[in-house]
C-alpha cells in the first residue's frame, strides 16, 4: 500500500513521523529537496522568457497523443 502525505509545515512532519514511530510502523520517506544544475537553471529561465515572448507554441494533450501515435490503454 501507498499514502502520500504533504504536511503543511516542519511541526505537522514531526507529529506524522512521531506517531508512525510509535506505533512501529515501517515507512520511507522521500526527500523533496534537489538541485538543478547551472545549466538546467538557465534551460528553464530561457523557456520561460521564450513562453512569455510568445516564441512557443503550446499543445494540448489531445494535440501531443496525435502527434507521437500514442494508444491510449
Amino acid at each position: 500500500m501507498t499514502i502520500v502525505v504533504n504536511p503543511h509545515n516542519p511541526q505537522e512532519e514531526h507529529a506524522l513521523l512521531a506517531f508512525l514511530d510509535s506505533m512501529k510502523y515501517d515507512y520511507s520517506r522521500e526527500d523533496e529537496t534537489f538541485v538543478l544544475s547551472e545549466s538546467q537553471q538557465k534551460e528553464i529561465l530561457e523557456r520561460d522568457r521564450e513562453y512569455e515572448a510568445g516564441e512557443t507554441e503550446t499543445y494540448s494533450i489531445d494535440e501531443i497523443i496525435a502527434h507521437f501515435n500514442i494508444k491510449e490503454k
